[in-house]
């Protein structure tokens, strides 16, 4: 029985990947042959980077069970991080690819540290309360950003909260954060294979933690905290686990994000509540704890508005009820209990054919 289910977990795991696999030969067959307009090459790598948040928070949602709207404080960690060390080490001699992968690396790190700072003592609060202080970190994050100055010479870092006046640099000094105005200059890394290789790294640190005995354990947190407690499970621990992996993964998505900008800036749009609440609607559309589902509902609701772009004043209409039809297939109990039918009579036919 134990194989048996080991088996069927594989096979969902693998169908997952092959599923991302053959969408992007897909997309890069289309590409080579020119079927793909010049508005959707843009968003190729945005895709990713919204899969990947939603791949993450659905482990915090889904799998723990907790509300959190900081995600895309997070995102903005290790954007910021990873576009910071890409311009220090611009001018040297590193191989734009090891430039790259260290910057990815530091980006993660930078926001599992935050999500570990964070989390050890938001962590003790539950459901709306947990939900307001992440999306106040959230908040500050993007901020302490927008006031943050920082420049470079030959006397190393400069630091400021006022103004780039306030860094006293050389004449060969650099101005690297500039506030409100950002980063500017950011090296175009990003690509779509390798958005589409994070994706599935992303994947499978998920899906197998998912699956192994500390996703047990975090799933069962979920489900009930005080018999999980009685049995032994570190309700903390595991908790902060999931949140911290969940935040690395937000700071990837943010590196990914950053390096596909030549501009950086810490707006409301970009790392505001409205991106952590996006972020949150792929993750119910696509079924809370569906890893999978939030894969297919980031892509469709990112490419939605601007394949109905076309249409003006129609297109956030047209947006809006395809959100609500989505919502009613995935949650009103009717069509819940429609495609249960569905699915039941699917596997009678199948099971009839296979005894023919």
């Amino acid at each position: 029985m134990k194989k048996l289910l080991i088996n069927k977990t594989l096979k969902q795991n693998l169908i997952t990947y092959g599923i991302v696999i053959v969408a992007y030969l897909v997309i890069q067959i289309m590409v080579s042959l020119g079927l793909v307009s010049s508005l959707l090459k843009g968003l190729l790598v945005p895709l990713c980077v919204y899969a990947i948040l939603a791949v993450s928070l659905n482990l915090v949602v889904g799998i723990l069970g907790e509300l959190s709207l900081g995600h895309a404080g997070f995102m903005c960690v290790g954007a910021f991080a990873s576009a910071f060390f890409s311009m220090c080490m611009k001018s040297t001699n590193m191989p734009s690819a090891l430039r790259f992968l260290i910057a990815i690396l530091i980006g993660a790190a930078s926001a599992a540290i935050c999500g570990i700072l964070i989390g050890i003592p938001v962590l003790r609060l539950k459901g709306d309360y947990l939900a307001i202080v992440t999306l106040a970190f959230g908040e500050i994050i993007k901020n302490i950003v927008n006031s943050l100055y920082i420049g470079l010479d030959e006397a190393g870092f400069h630091f400021s909260m006022e103004s780039t006046m306030d860094l006293n640099l050389s004449e060969t000094g650099t101005v690297i954060i500039k506030g409100a105005q950002g980063i500017t200059g950011t090296p175009n890394d990003s690509t779509f294979t390798v958005g589409v290789i994070l994706l599935l790294l992303t994947l499978v640190i998920v899906l197998n933690l998912i699956h192994s005995r500390d996703g047990r354990a975090i799933m069962s947190i979920r489900d009930n905290t005080i018999a999980a407690e009685s049995i032994g499970i570190h309700v903390t621990k595991y908790k902060l686990m999931a949140f911290t992996i969940s935040a690395a993964l937000a700071g990837v998505a943010g590196v990914l994000y950053a390096h596909n900008l030549s501009s950086l800036t810490a707006t409301q749009k970009n790392f505001g509540y409205n991106q952590s609440i996006m972020i949150l609607v792929f993750v119910v559309l696509g079924g809370i704890g569906n890893i999978r589902g939030s894969v297919i509902s980031a892509v469709i609701l990112t490419l939605l508005p601007e394949l109905l772009r076309g249409l003006n004043d129609y297109r956030m209409l047209i947006y809006a009820v395809v959100l609500i039809v989505m919502m009613l297939f995935n949650w009103a109990p009717k069509c819940i209990e429609w495609r249960a039918k569905l699915l039941y009579k699917f596997k009678n036919k199948k099971t009839a054919k296979e005894a023919e």
